[in-house]
């Protein structure tokens, strides 16, 4: 392509975003309006104050005028606008996108919590605890993607997990058994999906979503046939809903979100920890990312492609595994047919916007944690927000296609992610 067919090329990109910013900011006033126009007079109160374990935790309530916030919203929002239409889009294009979808989330926020209250500190926490599934999800996803093998069977796996874990620990009465086995799972399914898309070079992704297909038809057939004739099937032990930390529980804001809570969001910490240690500073780790970089080059160095990416796939189910079993004997203590709801599709998404790295995929599935977390938020207040219920459940998805929308331009997969392999 010539130089003068890129110019013009980039010249029409330029206006297509040009003419995007400017309808946004057309439907953001619009909107802004709306809210503007019942909010006057009223103040939005923001408890930080919380009970966790049996004592309080004391912090100052922040009141905003509703009106006035709203309005400094919008400003802000019309600012970033005009920043990007005078200073052009670049690299911070995305960044901006971003902050601005923050502020908005905030200023929906605000009105819809106008003339009550609304407890953030309990809000963060309930976050973390949504984001958990989809941070396994996505760390699922990372240790089979950084080796190359694109694993859309997650959901699957999620599902499978949470069913096989509830029925053994229903018959061991025993939650580590069903944890575990909860996992097994995960790593059974995962095998199938590695021996189809390594072995026989099945396109990966068709190979996923048998799996997916696979364990939403197990699942739901046993659940009828099983569980439901059987209820002491259905009724494990669950694991503590929280296990303080001492001293840093008792960190106001912070501490109730972070350090109470319970055991298995701290073997997600420590699980996020070892991933980010293990894939930059180990040997294995390095040779796993170098097999979904460059097979070829790394087969030609003496590394074996196919066992770093069976083990790699094999390691991925038994997260999704365990994370289906924190779905829950983790959490509610019984299946439900269909119950990871799409979770493990958050978790790839949480995955490709943190950049295929666990620091940043977990804090993407805070993002969607937090969305979840407000829309049951809203469903308390729905009586003043005014919003029919199906739509408030759609509220994490939209968050989700928001995101990808703004960061899909930037983010770098595996170069050989989804390409199989052949030895030469």
């Amino acid at each position: 392509m010539s130089q003068t067919a890129m110019a013009i090329a980039m010249t029409e990109k330029k206006s297509r975003r040009g003419i995007n910013v400017g309808i946004f900011l057309l439907f953001e006033w619009a909107a802004i309006f709306l809210l503007l126009s019942s909010s006057r007079g009223l103040i939005s109160t923001f408890d930080l104050a919380i009970e966790r374990s049996g004592a309080v935790i004391a912090a100052p309530s922040v009141a905003v005028p509703t009106w006035t916030a709203i309005l400094v919203a919008g400003v802000l929002i019309g600012l970033a606008d005009i920043w990007q239409l005078t200073r052009g889009f670049g690299k911070r294009t995305n960044d901006v996108l971003i902050a601005m979808v923050a502020v908005g989330i905030a200023a929906f926020l605000v009105w819809a919590t106008r003339g009550k209250s609304l407890n953030l500190t309990g809000m963060f926490a309930t976050s973390v605890v949504s984001a958990t599934p989809i941070a396994l999800a996505a760390l699922c996803g990372i240790y089979s993607e950084r080796s190359g093998v694109v694993n859309i069977g997650i959901e699957g796996m999620l599902l499978m997990g949470s069913f096989v874990s509830v029925v053994i620990a229903s018959v061991t009465q025993n939650a580590f058994l069903g944890f575990l086995a909860g996992a097994l799972s995960g790593v059974a399914l995962a095998a199938l999906h590695a021996v189809l898309a390594i072995r026989y070079r099945v396109n990966q992704i068709v190979s996923g979503t048998g799996v997916i297909i696979l364990a939403m038809g197990l699942t739901s057939y046993f659940y009828r046939a099983f569980l439901i004739p059987n209820p002491a099937l259905n009724s494990s032990p669950r694991v503590p809903d929280s296990l303080p930390i001492p001293l840093l529980w008792r960190i106001p804001i912070l501490g109730p979100a972070l350090f109470d809570q319970s055991p298995v969001i701290y073997i997600l910490f420590l699980l996020i920890v070892f991933t980010h240690f293990f894939y930059n500073y180990t040997k294995w780790g390095l040779r796993i990312r170098s097999v979904g970089e460059n097979p070829k080059a790394a087969d030609t160095l003496g590394i074996n492609v196919f066992t770093l990416r069976y083990i790699s796939v094999l390691v991925s189910g038994a997260i999704a595994g365990f994370g289906g079993a924190y779905m829950s004997i983790g959490s509610i203590g019984f299946f439900n047919e269909g119950m990871s709801a799409g979770k493990g599709f958050l978790g790839l998404a949480a995955m490709i916007f943190g950049n295929w790295t666990p620091v940043g995929a977990f804090a993407s599935s805070l993002l969607f944690g937090f969305s979840e977390a407000l829309q049951v938020k809203l469903q308390i207040l729905i009586g003043q927000v005014n919003i029919p219920y199906d739509f408030l459940l759609m509220l994490p998805y939209i968050v989700t296609m928001v995101a990808l929308t703004g960061v899909v331009g930037r983010v770098i997969a595996p170069a050989a992610d989804g390409k199989p392999y052949e030895k030469q």
